[in-house]
């Protein structure tokens, strides 16, 4: 069997193999995840003020800070985009992501992970175990990264900090040990790996060492003989042991901040330069070789000598430089002016760009190794996800795919100027490559241009940014709810098309039957004429005119869902046949026959998580209930808060963040996310179906 070509020598790197291992052991890369509101930002500030990167530390509230660089996010007080900064911390390399955490940029979130070696989850100490950052730790957890908490603003008053800590063994496992505990009134840290004795305000450091040791030695035989025997291991010596318990989370440390000071963060900068995995000691990320079933997973090396291996985890559009892409370097060398492939293209593209990122401020470097990440500029083949290599045979290889959730917020778009329609569609679709939780599409029943997203506030930053960045004059209309049509019963239809206006006709007559599928099955087509009544040449055109009528729907104007379509019959003329007209005839017949099937409307169901304080959990519930919502569950992340999982059709739950900000006096906040699709009250069918003005088409 033929080695990988990841495994054959690439490009040389200018460097041996010691001073390769000396600089990869030197490397280490972290993405700050976590809720809204926990100082991600603020850390990240502090880190690079702790370094010796910045000379003072700016404030999301000034709007000076490093990551926080576009004008939107200053002006909103929050990320709204990943970004990237790199700083040096006794003799390391650190690259560090500031991510968003409000869930409507969830899409920018989890990328991130794939990009980095370890994920350090920033939690608020006043809101406690949020839902985000659980959903957060699982990703994590699932794409096998090292995962560090750090719970922040610990200087806040009136916190339960040993309630928090004993919350998260409870929810995310017993594995998460503190690294460290609040001394001194939350004014300083006292380590407890490398140090047996010290004071703190809870808890108490000798038993959080021996926790912390004992958790360790778990992972290999031999330790554990040894800490039975001499009682305990100096951490100095049980490095090994340490990496193999964060790969396989059998340890997950929790440190102590409170960024704004300063406290925690010469501590935090310590941890991850002594305990945290450098690309060399990680879980690899998960790329496979070829697709589908067949489809094999493939370890990429970090060896500057191999082939290129990178891949694009972040598109954003740079007013300097146009398109930027966002890349992590796991093989070989990628230098300046070098030719690579993307993906499956044929045609190289070349590297004229070579970046290093901090926040805004762009760094030109020559070449990116192993570990690196960089950025690549003015490159229009590259997107997210993309895999950049430099060999043609390296072309089916590519990431384990995300899960990302459903966009189910819809709005329509329009130019405040007739004729603008192409130039707003081109400015949107920049925007929209940005974010894997963005959808565009053209509805050709309405001619609207729609735009789908996690939520209100996803969309109304779209907004603002295609009005800033591209000066986009826009009219946008109320949310469309995302309806499907389908239907309850089996039915045939069918159509002749003919047409005769002088020399050749049109001429195609179809026969179909449909048969109702289960909800969620989507669409299945089948060929079962007989007799060549209709040519196999033209059943592809037949097949085309019934997705246009799926696409367009048939009552109501959604698209039509699970049902399957059977040609049986139909006739053909030697002259006047051709595909039009039995791309018509198919559309028609599949029209009549959806008609006599009892056609329904579906609306979709979200799954909607609300986090408010527990003295608004009555009034909420019972507006939920008033929504046609049903309550699933609640639980207490911290006292005083009360969470409510629940469903509720997404109709129902238009502008509901306004609503939510009166029963909770401006303190709740929902997520939502897709279920499933269910029928819609006979009512509301009435109103849309009554409202649906089919297009006049022409025979």
């Amino acid at each position: 069997m033929a080695s990988s070509p990841l495994s054959a020598g690439g490009a040389a790197s200018g460097l041996s193999g010691s001073a390769q291992d000396s600089r990869l052991q030197s490397l280490r890369t972290l993405a700050l995840v976590g809720p809204a509101g926990s100082g991600k930002t603020t850390l990240c500030e502090a880190l690079l003020l702790q370094a010796g990167a910045i000379t003072q530390a700016g404030s999301v509230e000034k709007g000076n800070t490093v990551s926080d660089h576009e004008a939107l996010e200053r002006r909103m007080q929050h990320s709204l985009q990943t970004s990237a900064v790199h700083l040096d911390w006794q003799g390391l390399r650190l690259h560090v992501l500031d991510t968003p955490g409000a869930p409507d940029f969830i899409g920018q979130a989890l990328p991130a992970l794939e990009a980095v070696e370890s994920a350090v989850l920033v939690l608020n100490a006043q809101a406690g175990l949020e839902l985000m950052a659980t959903r957060l730790m699982e990703v994590a957890a699932q794409r096998e990264r090292t995962r560090l908490i750090v719970i922040n603003k610990i200087d806040a008053p009136e916190l339960d900090l040993p309630g928090l800590l004993a919350l998260l063994q409870e929810r995310l496992g017993k594995e998460c040990l503190p690294l460290n505990l609040p001394a001194g009134g939350a004014t300083r840290v006292s380590d407890c790996f490398f140090q047996r004795e010290g004071d703190s305000d809870f808890g108490s450091v000798p038993e959080a060492h021996r926790a912390l040791v004992e958790q360790v030695v778990e992972v290999d035989g031999d330790f554990v003989e040894r800490y039975l025997n001499e009682g305990d291991v100096p951490a100095s010596e049980l490095h090994a042991p340490l990496e193999q318990a964060l790969r396989e989370g059998h340890l997950i440390p929790v440190c102590f901040t409170a960024a704004k000071s300063g406290v925690g963060v010469p501590e935090l900068l310590d941890a991850i330069a002594r305990l945290l995995p450098h690309p060399g000691e990680a879980n690899p990320p998960q790329f496979l070789e070829g697709e589908g079933a067949n489809a094999k997973p493939l370890k990429p090396l970090p060896d500057a000598d191999r082939h290129v291996l990178a891949h694009v985890f972040k598109i954003q559009a740079d007013p300097y430089l146009g398109k930027l892409a966002l890349l992590r370097v796991h093989q070989g060398t990628l230098k300046r002016n070098a030719q690579l492939y993307v993906g499956h293209a044929r045609k190289p593209v070349r590297v004229s760009h070579l970046f290093m990122l901090r926040g805004k401020e762009h760094v030109e470097v020559e070449q990116a190794l192993p570990g690196d990440l960089c950025a690549l500029a003015k490159i229009d083949e590259l997107h997210y996800d993309a895999v950049l290599h430099d060999a043609p045979e390296d072309e089916h290889l590519h990431l384990a795919p995300l899960q990302f959730p459903e966009p189910v917020h819809g709005l329509a778009i329009n130019p405040a100027r007739h004729g603008d329609e192409q130039r707003l569609w081109d400015q949107l679709r920049r925007l929209v490559d940005e974010d894997p939780c963005l959808r565009l599409e053209h509805a050709t029943q309405t001619n609207e241009t729609l735009v789908y997203g996690l939520g209100e506030l996803h969309l109304r930053v779209l907004l603002e940014r295609l009005r800033e960045t591209y000066k986009g004059e826009v009219q946008t209309h109320p949310p469309r709810v995302a309806y499907r049509e389908t239907i309850s019963a089996p039915s045939e239809g069918h159509h002749r098309h003919k047409k005769q206006s002088g020399g050749a006709g049109q001429f195609g007559e179809v026969w179909l039957r449909i048969e109702p599928l289960e909800r969620g099955a989507g669409f299945e087509f089948r060929d079962e004429v007989k007799g060549g009544t209709i040519p196999g040449v033209f059943m592809p055109a037949v097949e085309k005119g019934v997705r246009q009528a799926l696409a367009q729907g048939v009552i109501a104007g959604f698209p039509l869902v699970d049902l399957r379509v059977v040609v049986f019959d139909g006739k053909h003329h030697s002259v006047d046949s051709k595909e039009i007209a039995f791309v018509t005839a198919g559309r028609k017949a599949l029209m009549a026959a959806v008609l006599e099937a009892r056609p329904q409307v579906l609306e979709p169901i979200v799954q909607v998580e609300i986090l408010a304080p527990a003295a608004a959990m009555g009034d909420i519930t019972g507006d939920l209930a008033s929504r046609r919502g049903q309550v699933l569950g609640t639980d207490n992340p911290v006292p005083g808060s009360i969470s409510i999982q629940g469903l509720a059709p997404l109709a129902e739950l238009s502008s509901y963040q306004t609503r939510l900000n009166a029963l909770t006096s401006g303190q709740g906040r929902y997520t939502i996310s897709l279920s499933h699709y269910e029928l819609v009250p006979p009512n509301t069918q009435a109103q849309l179906v009554a409202a649906h003005k089919p297009r006049d088409e022409e025979e």
